[in-house]
């Protein structure tokens, strides 16, 4: 009887063992404090929702996303698919609510960073964001 366990539970631990997909969304974790203000020319854009900008930092630089009007979605660039490639960075499709890696063709939504096509299965990773009503924090 012991045996016959001893089998099946190896028999598991090889299924498990073969059945795992390479993790492909390792990007590095990279310490984020960013003071926006949308009073800025710069940041124009982010004053209406679904406005975006770009500001540096995160892994590959950062999307900034004005998800409602006093919510900020903040989103690093560097794609979750095969993110050793040096040209895995996504980038915002004007005119839409989405962004897209034109390495390997995955597409997120800006709303919520989720894959939504391509091979990507994960998401963009998300910083922390904080809103006073005219300065913006990104942070981890």
């Amino acid at each position: 009887m012991c045996t016959m366990k001893a089998k099946l539970f190896s028999l598991l631990m090889l299924l498990t063992l073969f059945s795992c997909k390479k993790n492909n969304s390792f990007i590095p974790q990279v310490q984020v404090q960013i003071v926006i203000n949308t009073l800025d020319p710069q940041f124009q854009s982010l004053n209406g929702i679904g406005g975006w900008s770009y500001v540096e930092g995160g892994s590959r630089g950062i999307i900034v996303f004005r998800s409602e009007s006093e919510n900020f979605k903040a989103f690093d660039r560097h794609c979750s698919f095969e993110p050793e490639n040096t040209c895995a960075r996504v980038s915002v499709i004007e005119s839409s609510l989405f962004a897209e890696d034109s390495c390997c063709n995955s597409r997120f939504q800006l709303i919520d960073g989720q894959a939504i096509g391509g091979p990507a299965s994960v998401g963009l990773q998300e910083y922390r964001t904080s809103f006073d009503g005219n300065i913006i924090q990104i942070f981890n």
